[in-house]
């Protein structure tokens, strides 16, 4: 029998959102267990069914009760009772008003109750009571394969999973998330571990792959197992979830219209970050507040792009003077923010005085997550009721819903090679649970390298928020700390995230209408790519649609196992196009170069030249980058950056359409559509820069019917004020544009005939370079550099070969008549490098010119410095490595604290050495022999001032072999001499290894450590 339709409020008794500013107490989500429960207890049959106002129905059980409620058509409720009393916890924390629920309706079919809207049916077994979930079409999405089941403190649901399922979600997991979860144990709740494995940020919800969500309506600690049958577990005893329907871009839109969408972010808070302790700094002696002011300074001084400061983050650390630092801060383009460590009581006047960013420690969770999203909620709140800004905070603890009021972030962690690694999947995977900001300190707030800090600004650049923290480290940790190459690589990077910004804002907009972020796992893009929830992608991910990032984690110059999904793949450095499904290995990636790929039909928004969105201008151009295939399009959407004026309508959105062939010949269209929206600030008219990677030159080009002017050099270019400019040998052959200033409230479009899609108009036939790794020279010295030539589908003739090295060095080119097509030629190129050339690596890039184009590739070689020409003491030669296990390792004294130059004499079994070295486990130290030395020769042994303590081993390693290791030495071990044979090895290393477990007094020397060299 079906019931008359009725309508009734989904959430009785929801509130509005209300951002709280006043703490609610402890978050402790349990509902008190029944002193007389079962240990485990199952629903049982069902004893009644009540429908109720249409959409919302009760079954009971005995005196278990179960309440179904239909929030939208995809949407709905399942709550249980054990005993009878439901009760909401969260109230409303978490779940926001939904408006008038669905019509609903319902069947009685003798087995089981039917609960339907027109798109899913809710099945309600009655003996025992079981639920199971359907499409509309009869599709089924989930069944329980027992039923709800409870103990004292734990409600648990059981699902069967089907064949290939796969399962994403519950918040920030460090170190995965962004492939499946499938048969893995994910753990939801506070861990205080911020490292590998941990999970802050914990989100109660994950999505299948078979086409639903599940969000657990809780502050409570929640265990999902992703085996057969899948078990989702809470602890406390009530049950109370949301269900949705749908793809999984789906179910997270209507998780986070459930729970609220993410903020939109202020322009700044897209820019990076720079957080450190001004007052009463330990690390730094005495400072204060305004000093904050010198270190923007260096950030404009060294044309490197910050958009905020924290200046009282560390504990202990407070503030004065807010309004003169608040102003010297804008004078440089940044806003002010401050750490929350004393709560937020002072918030309005700190507000008031120019603070704009809020970051939240990790007590906030002290009394639980409701604590921590009233925190969020609060500081967010509290932001904007003081001023006209937008909202922008940091927490390193958060839960559902937090999503709508900060950036999640992932703690205080050190950097090192492995941060880098397993930070990859976590914040992509983040995505999956609705938090669209998720970030981590660019190379921790500990440890640390010049080269793990460049490598993990690289790919964090592609992230919307990012933040570097500099006063618990040893030392400063601002991107242009570490001198060159350093400091040029990260202003590379931080200005090319700077102009990027159209297109980032441009995704954070659209995740205030979708839920989904601008970073996404493949697996959100590529559904029904069977290697997109593996781990051939787990170490890349998607900053928007249009770029795949593959960072570098490991101290090497190539990058292997990069997929590339289907489509076509273009490098950005280099132009090269590949077809996926694909897996590319070999790639090289110098240290100033991010393995980064465009998607084929991309058109990427960019604000030209700028190191703050403040540098623009009413008169500064709109860049287009633009990589046409086939038909495409991208949507613009500009505000005034700041002020909440947008969330009343005030902003304007532009569409680009692109008309190319999809591979090869033809004529390629650019449609500019007229800006529709107006907002404060807004460009009533503007030149554009368009950028056109076809690998064709145009035989005209026309810019609204009228035919431009083609200039001859690039140079002629940049100085002219319109026109274009083919460049062969920029990234395969690049066309650029630019226009006159055009209204922006007009279309334009812009032709090229004669062109061809990207790959150009023979797809395929271009030249590809590589070069072998490994490849060194010695400063002044002259030699060789080998690069591989590979033809594509056409014979390449007059091949011409040549690299672009750093000023001083000389290269001569070479040349090959002919390379067969699909075959590989290598050609030597004579390199010399500068007699004054830092030992090192260094990027060149090889540039090759043939019969029908030409290709360039980036590639890395070592610059030696200058082998021994005799016998050498270790500590007087140069470390080409030396990484120790505390402070630096010593030359000619014993290891000391965390600074240079700071231990003792070297001294071993009561003998003293002047030369040698002092180390502490783990410790490597690289030397460079050239293969000009016959032997080593030291005394080895824990240094006396350790008192007996340690346990160590040493070995001598020369070109990836052991050439000598000792055995287990300590502190009250007799000396050791070492003799060991070089036989002619190029590199050396010195290692000192932990053996027990327990870096305690790992004080190894290296006494009378010398090389006979010839």
């Amino acid at each position: 029998m079906q019931s008359p339709i009725r309508t009734r409020v989904a959430l009785a008794g929801a509130a509005a959102l209300g951002l709280l500013a006043v703490f609610a107490g402890p978050g402790s989500a349990q509902a008190a267990p029944s002193a007389n429960a079962p240990a485990d207890t199952s629903v049982g049959n069902v004893t009644g069914f009540e429908a109720a106002a249409g959409s919302v129905f009760t079954l009971h059980a005995g005196a278990a009760e179960a309440r179904v409620s239909f929030v939208a058509a995809d949407t709905f409720r399942i709550e249980l009772a054990p005993d009878g009393k439901f009760t909401d916890l969260t109230g409303s924390d978490i779940v926001l008003p939904q408006g008038k629920p669905p019509a609903a309706r319902w069947k009685d079919k003798g087995d089981r109750y039917e609960l339907s809207t027109d798109k899913v049916t809710l099945r309600a077994f009655k003996s025992p009571l079981r639920f199971a979930l359907y499409k509309a079409d009869g599709t089924q999405l989930w069944s329980e394969t027992k039923p709800l089941s409870w103990t004292g403190d734990t409600t648990t649901q059981t699902l069967s999973r089907g064949a290939t399922e796969q399962f994403y979600g519950g918040g920030m997991q460090n170190g995965r998330g962004n492939t499946s979860h499938r048969d893995q144990t994910v753990q939801v709740g506070v861990d205080d571990n911020w490292n590998d494995g941990g999970h802050p940020n914990s989100v109660p919800f994950y999505l299948s792959t078979a086409g639903y969500g599940v969000f657990r309506n809780t502050y409570a600690p929640n265990t999902y197992v992703f085996g057969q049958p899948v078990t989702a577990s809470a602890k406390e005893q009530r049950f109370d979830a949301y269900y949705f329907a749908g793809d999984a871009k789906q179910v997270i839109g209507d998780y986070t219209q459930l729970t609220g969408k993410p903020f939109l972010p202020p322009v700044y808070g897209l820019e990076p970050g720079d957080s450190d302790c001004y007052l009463h700094n330990a690390n730094r002696g005495e400072r204060h507040t305004l000093d904050a002011l010198k270190v923007a300074d260096a950030y404009r001084t060294n044309d490197m792009p910050n958009g905020w400061m924290l200046v009282n983050d560390g504990y202990g650390c407070g503030y004065e003077n807010l309004p003169g630092t608040a102003k010297g801060l804008q004078n440089d383009s940044m806003r002010m923010g401050l750490w929350t460590e004393d709560g937020l009581d002072k918030l309005a006047d700190q507000v008031k005085a120019g603070q704009r960013v809020a970051k939240l420690d990790v007590a906030w969770v002290g009394d639980g997550y409701k604590h921590a999203l009233d925190g969020c909620k609060a500081a967010y709140q509290g932001i904007e009721a003081n001023s006209d800004a937008r909202g922008f905070t940091w927490a390193p603890e958060s839960w559902s819903g937090a999503q709508r009021c900060g950036v999640q972030w992932s703690g205080d962690q050190s950097g090192s090679w492995d941060y880098i690694r397993w930070q990859i999947p976590t914040y992509a995977g983040a995505a999956m649970s609705g938090l669209a900001y998720t970030s981590g300190d660019i190379d921790g707030i500990f440890g640390g390298s010049p080269k793990t800090y460049t490598r993990d600004l690289q790919w964090k650049s592609f992230l919307p928020t990012v933040m570097t923290m500099d006063g618990w480290a040893a030392s400063d940790k601002q991107p242009y700390q570490y001198g060159e190459p350093y400091t040029s690589i990260n202003r590379d990077y931080l200005k090319l995230k700077e102009s990027l910004l159209p297109y980032m804002y441009s995704y954070a907009h659209e995740a205030t209408k979708t839920g989904v972020g601008p970073v996404r796992p493949l697996a959100l893009e590529y559904p029904d790519d069977p290697k997109a929830s593996t781990d051939a992608a787990k170490y890349e991910f998607l900053s928007g649609q249009d770029f795949l990032v593959a960072p570098v984690y490991q101290d090497t110059a190539v990058r292997n196992g990069i997929y590339l999904p289907k489509g076509t793949w273009i490098d950005y450095w280099s132009g090269r196009t590949y077809q996926g499904p694909a897996t590319v290995d070999g790639y090289s990636a110098p240290l100033d170069t991010l393995p980064l790929f465009v998607k084929a039909g991309a058109a990427v928004p960019m604000w030209p030249g700028i190191r703050s969105y403040q540098d623009r201008t009413a008169s500064s151009p709109l860049a287009w980058d633009v990589y046409p295939q086939g038909n495409s399009s991208f949507q613009l959407y500009e505000d005034d950056g700041v002020t909440r004026a947008s969330r009343t309508g005030a902003f304007a959105t532009q569409r680009a359409e692109v008309f190319a062939p999809r591979r090869g010949a033809g004529d390629v269209t650019v449609q500019v559509g007229a800006s529709k929206g107006e907002f404060t600030g807004k460009q009533a008219a503007r030149p554009y820069q368009l950028t056109l990677h076809t690998g064709s030159a145009p035989s005209q080009v026309e810019v609204a019917g009228h035919k431009l002017a083609r200039l001859g050099s690039k140079a002629a270019y940049d100085k002219a004020a319109t026109g274009w400019f083919y460049d062969p040998s920029d990234r395969g052959g690049v066309i650029e544009v630019k226009t006159s200033t055009l209204r922006t409230d007009k279309p334009f479009e812009v032709k090229l005939k004669n062109t061809s899609a990207v790959g150009g108009r023979t797809p395929g036939a271009a030249v590809t370079l590589a070069a072998p790794a490994g490849q060194e020279l010695g400063a002044g010295a002259s030699g060789t550099v080998a690069v591989d030539v590979t033809a594509g589908t056409r014979d390449a003739t007059g091949v011409q070969v040549s690299l672009t090295a750093p000023a001083g060095w000389t290269v001569t080119p070479a040349a090959v008549d002919r390379v067969a097509a699909g075959t590989t030629r290598r050609v030597q190129v004579g390199v010399t490098p500068a007699r004054d050339a830092k030992p090192g690596e260094v990027t060149l890039t090889a540039n090759s010119a043939y019969n029908s184009g030409s290709s360039q590739q980036r590639i890395a070689v070592s610059v030696m410095p200058a082998p021994p020409s005799g016998d050498t003491w270790a500590s007087d030669m140069a470390w080409l490595t030396s990484t120790n296990g505390y402070g630096p390792p010593e030359r000619d004294r014993s290891n000391g604290e965390s600074g240079a130059a700071d231990g003792h004499t070297l001294t071993l079994a009561g003998k003293t050495y002047a030369k040698g070295i002092g180390a502490h486990a783990d410790s490597d130290i690289e030397v460079y022999t050239g293969g000009r030395c016959t032997a080593f020769t030291a005394d080895v042994g824990i240094d006396d001032e350790i008192n007996g303590y340690g346990e160590v081993a040493f070995s001598v390693e020369a070109d990836g072999k052991v050439l000598w290791s000792s055995p287990k030495v300590t502190g009250a071990s007799a000396t050791v001499p070492v003799d060991v044979p070089l036989a002619g090895a190029r590199h050396v290393h010195l290692k000192v290894t932990d053996t027990n477990n327990s870096k305690s007094g790992d004080h190894g020397d290296w006494g009378a450590a010398k090389f006979s060299c010839a």
